[in-house]
Protein backbone atom coordinates (compact mmCIF):
# COMPACT_ATOMS: atom_id res chain seq x y z
CA UNK A 1 0.00 0.00 0.00
CA UNK A 2 1.19 3.52 -0.76
CA UNK A 3 2.05 5.44 2.05
CA UNK A 4 0.27 9.41 1.54
CA UNK A 5 2.71 11.82 3.35
CA UNK A 6 1.03 14.78 2.09
CA UNK A 7 -1.97 16.05 -0.06
CA UNK A 8 -2.42 19.40 -1.18
CA UNK A 9 -5.36 20.12 -3.34
CA UNK A 10 -2.66 22.62 -5.88
CA UNK A 11 -4.84 23.85 -8.83
CA UNK A 12 -8.41 24.55 -9.58
CA UNK A 13 -8.83 25.25 -12.87
CA UNK A 14 -12.19 26.86 -14.76
CA UNK A 15 -13.02 26.98 -18.22
CA UNK A 16 -10.81 29.95 -19.19
CA UNK A 17 -8.11 28.58 -16.53
CA UNK A 18 -4.20 27.82 -18.03
CA UNK A 19 -3.49 24.34 -17.79
CA UNK A 20 -0.90 24.07 -14.91
CA UNK A 21 2.60 22.98 -16.05
CA UNK A 22 3.47 20.37 -13.98
CA UNK A 23 6.83 18.08 -13.25
CA UNK A 24 5.04 15.32 -11.59
CA UNK A 25 3.39 13.00 -13.40
CA UNK A 26 -0.70 13.29 -13.17
CA UNK A 27 -3.37 10.33 -12.87
CA UNK A 28 -7.13 11.25 -14.19
CA UNK A 29 -10.28 10.42 -12.84
CA UNK A 30 -13.53 10.89 -14.95
CA UNK A 31 -17.27 9.36 -14.53
CA UNK A 32 -20.36 10.88 -14.55
CA UNK A 33 -21.45 12.92 -11.35
CA UNK A 34 -22.77 10.60 -8.55
CA UNK A 35 -20.56 7.74 -9.63
CA UNK A 36 -18.10 7.88 -6.50
CA UNK A 37 -15.19 9.57 -7.83
CA UNK A 38 -14.65 11.94 -4.62
CA UNK A 39 -15.07 8.96 -2.70
CA UNK A 40 -12.29 6.51 -5.05
CA UNK A 41 -10.13 9.75 -4.55
CA UNK A 42 -10.50 10.21 -0.75
CA UNK A 43 -9.91 6.22 -0.23
CA UNK A 44 -7.09 6.33 -2.52
CA UNK A 45 -5.11 9.63 -0.24
CA UNK A 46 -6.02 8.17 2.67
CA UNK A 47 -8.14 10.83 3.91
CA UNK A 48 -11.92 10.92 4.92
CA UNK A 49 -13.43 13.66 2.96
CA UNK A 50 -10.02 15.97 1.33
CA UNK A 51 -11.89 15.27 -1.92
CA UNK A 52 -14.78 17.34 -2.18
CA UNK A 53 -17.87 15.45 -2.64
CA UNK A 54 -21.08 17.57 -3.98
CA UNK A 55 -24.49 16.68 -2.82
CA UNK A 56 -25.58 18.15 -5.85
CA UNK A 57 -24.74 16.19 -9.30
CA UNK A 58 -23.33 18.52 -11.73
CA UNK A 59 -22.03 21.29 -9.49
CA UNK A 60 -18.09 20.61 -10.15
CA UNK A 61 -17.40 23.26 -12.77
CA UNK A 62 -13.39 22.56 -12.65
CA UNK A 63 -10.55 20.26 -12.79
CA UNK A 64 -8.66 19.86 -9.64
CA UNK A 65 -5.58 18.93 -9.28
CA UNK A 66 -4.49 17.12 -5.95
CA UNK A 67 -0.90 17.00 -4.91
CA UNK A 68 0.65 13.64 -3.65
CA UNK A 69 3.40 13.46 -1.83
CA UNK A 70 4.87 15.71 -4.06
CA UNK A 71 5.61 12.80 -6.18
CA UNK A 72 1.88 13.22 -8.62
CA UNK A 73 -1.20 14.28 -9.20
CA UNK A 74 -4.79 12.58 -9.32
CA UNK A 75 -6.83 15.15 -11.44
CA UNK A 76 -10.64 14.83 -10.85
CA UNK A 77 -12.21 16.10 -14.02
CA UNK A 78 -15.20 17.08 -14.15
CA UNK A 79 -18.70 14.47 -13.50
CA UNK A 80 -20.76 13.96 -17.07
CA UNK A 81 -23.99 13.47 -17.95
CA UNK A 82 -26.61 14.64 -15.29
CA UNK A 83 -29.68 15.79 -17.08
CA UNK A 84 -30.47 19.04 -15.14
CA UNK A 85 -27.38 20.95 -16.21
CA UNK A 86 -27.68 23.16 -19.84
CA UNK A 87 -26.18 22.47 -22.68
CA UNK A 88 -24.18 24.99 -22.87
CA UNK A 89 -22.30 24.01 -19.31
CA UNK A 90 -22.37 20.47 -20.81
CA UNK A 91 -20.29 21.55 -24.01
CA UNK A 92 -18.14 23.85 -21.98
CA UNK A 93 -17.24 20.57 -19.40
CA UNK A 94 -16.21 18.95 -22.70
CA UNK A 95 -13.95 21.37 -23.86
CA UNK A 96 -12.13 21.29 -20.45
CA UNK A 97 -11.59 18.00 -20.35
CA UNK A 98 -10.62 17.51 -23.87
CA UNK A 99 -8.43 20.35 -23.52
CA UNK A 100 -6.70 18.61 -20.53
CA UNK A 101 -6.61 15.52 -22.50
CA UNK A 102 -5.08 17.16 -25.75
CA UNK A 103 -2.61 19.31 -23.93
CA UNK A 104 -1.61 17.83 -20.59
CA UNK A 105 2.26 17.27 -20.86
CA UNK A 106 2.27 14.96 -17.87
CA UNK A 107 -1.17 12.99 -17.70
CA UNK A 108 0.46 9.32 -17.69
CA UNK A 109 -3.01 7.30 -17.14
CA UNK A 110 -6.78 7.92 -17.19
CA UNK A 111 -9.11 6.54 -14.82
CA UNK A 112 -13.02 5.86 -16.03
CA UNK A 113 -15.80 5.55 -12.99
CA UNK A 114 -18.25 3.26 -13.84
CA UNK A 115 -21.27 1.90 -11.60
CA UNK A 116 -20.89 -1.67 -11.47
CA UNK A 117 -24.50 -1.91 -10.58
CA UNK A 118 -26.25 -0.83 -14.21
CA UNK A 119 -25.20 -1.34 -18.03
CA UNK A 120 -22.96 1.52 -19.06
CA UNK A 121 -25.17 4.51 -20.15
CA UNK A 122 -24.72 5.98 -23.62
CA UNK A 123 -22.63 8.57 -21.93
CA UNK A 124 -20.52 6.13 -20.32
CA UNK A 125 -19.65 4.60 -23.84
CA UNK A 126 -19.59 8.10 -25.33
CA UNK A 127 -16.41 9.07 -22.56
CA UNK A 128 -15.01 5.70 -23.08
CA UNK A 129 -14.41 6.12 -27.22
CA UNK A 130 -13.83 9.57 -26.59
CA UNK A 131 -10.75 9.44 -24.28
CA UNK A 132 -9.48 6.67 -26.75
CA UNK A 133 -9.99 9.31 -29.41
CA UNK A 134 -7.52 11.63 -27.63
CA UNK A 135 -4.75 9.27 -27.11
CA UNK A 136 -5.20 7.12 -23.74
CA UNK A 137 -6.83 3.51 -23.21
CA UNK A 138 -8.97 4.37 -19.33
CA UNK A 139 -8.81 1.72 -17.07
CA UNK A 140 -11.67 0.88 -15.95
CA UNK A 141 -13.21 1.21 -12.21
CA UNK A 142 -16.43 -0.41 -11.69
CA UNK A 143 -17.79 1.52 -8.66
CA UNK A 144 -20.18 0.94 -5.74
CA UNK A 145 -19.15 -2.81 -5.56
CA UNK A 146 -20.42 -3.09 -2.39
CA UNK A 147 -23.92 -3.00 -3.73
CA UNK A 148 -24.47 -6.00 -5.90
CA UNK A 149 -23.65 -9.83 -4.51
CA UNK A 150 -20.56 -11.10 -4.63
CA UNK A 151 -21.73 -13.74 -6.38
CA UNK A 152 -22.39 -11.59 -9.13
CA UNK A 153 -19.74 -9.82 -9.47
CA UNK A 154 -18.06 -11.27 -12.32
CA UNK A 155 -21.13 -11.04 -14.21
CA UNK A 156 -21.19 -7.26 -13.74
CA UNK A 157 -17.54 -6.91 -14.88
CA UNK A 158 -18.38 -8.52 -17.76
CA UNK A 159 -21.04 -6.87 -18.23
CA UNK A 160 -19.28 -3.36 -18.51
CA UNK A 161 -16.87 -4.57 -20.79
CA UNK A 162 -18.84 -5.53 -22.87
CA UNK A 163 -21.09 -2.69 -22.90
CA UNK A 164 -18.55 -0.36 -23.50
CA UNK A 165 -16.46 -2.38 -25.91
CA UNK A 166 -13.41 -2.25 -23.61
CA UNK A 167 -10.31 -2.75 -25.75
CA UNK A 168 -8.55 -6.65 -24.96
CA UNK A 169 -5.81 -6.55 -21.83
CA UNK A 170 -7.03 -3.39 -20.12
CA UNK A 171 -7.42 -3.78 -16.56
CA UNK A 172 -10.95 -3.64 -14.72
CA UNK A 173 -11.11 -2.91 -11.20
CA UNK A 174 -13.53 -3.43 -8.90
CA UNK A 175 -14.05 -1.31 -6.02
CA UNK A 176 -15.70 -0.06 -2.36
CA UNK A 177 -15.83 3.00 -0.73
CA UNK A 178 -17.07 1.33 2.07
CA UNK A 179 -14.92 -1.55 2.31
CA UNK A 180 -11.81 -0.13 0.15
CA UNK A 181 -11.83 -3.47 -1.95
CA UNK A 182 -10.22 -2.17 -4.94
CA UNK A 183 -7.66 0.44 -3.29
CA UNK A 184 -4.45 -1.68 -3.02
CA UNK A 185 -5.19 -2.79 -6.65
CA UNK A 186 -5.69 0.85 -8.07
CA UNK A 187 -2.79 1.68 -6.79
CA UNK A 188 -0.23 -0.99 -8.18
CA UNK A 189 -1.65 0.38 -11.45
CA UNK A 190 -0.78 3.69 -10.44
CA UNK A 191 2.46 2.85 -9.71
CA UNK A 192 3.13 0.77 -12.50
CA UNK A 193 2.06 2.82 -15.36
CA UNK A 194 1.72 6.59 -14.18
CA UNK A 195 5.14 6.22 -11.61
CA UNK A 196 6.96 4.29 -14.64
CA UNK A 197 8.35 6.10 -17.75
CA UNK A 198 5.52 4.78 -20.17
CA UNK A 199 1.90 6.20 -20.34
CA UNK A 200 -0.55 3.98 -20.20
CA UNK A 201 -1.30 5.44 -23.68
CA UNK A 202 -2.83 4.89 -27.55
CA UNK A 203 1.25 4.04 -28.33
CA UNK A 204 1.39 1.46 -25.10
CA UNK A 205 0.98 -2.47 -25.53
CA UNK A 206 -1.33 -3.32 -23.39
CA UNK A 207 -0.47 -6.15 -21.59
CA UNK A 208 -2.84 -8.43 -19.07
CA UNK A 209 -1.91 -7.37 -16.09
CA UNK A 210 -5.00 -8.49 -14.53
CA UNK A 211 -5.99 -11.99 -15.08
CA UNK A 212 -9.27 -12.42 -16.90
CA UNK A 213 -12.04 -13.73 -14.55
CA UNK A 214 -14.20 -16.58 -16.31
CA UNK A 215 -17.67 -14.88 -16.65
CA UNK A 216 -21.32 -16.24 -17.61
CA UNK A 217 -23.10 -13.94 -20.08
CA UNK A 218 -24.13 -11.08 -18.68
CA UNK A 219 -28.87 -10.59 -18.02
Amino acid sequence: MHVIKSVNLETVCGITSKLPENIHPEVAFAGKSNVGKSSLINALMNRKSYARTSQQPGKTQTINFYNINEEIYFVDLPGYGYARVSNEIKAKWGRMIENYLQRSMQLRLVFLLIDIRHEPSENDKHMYAWIVENGFYPIIIATKADKIKRSQLQKHMKMLKVGLNVEEGTPMVAFSALTKQGRDEIWELIETYALSEEPFAEETQIEDTIEEPQTGDPE
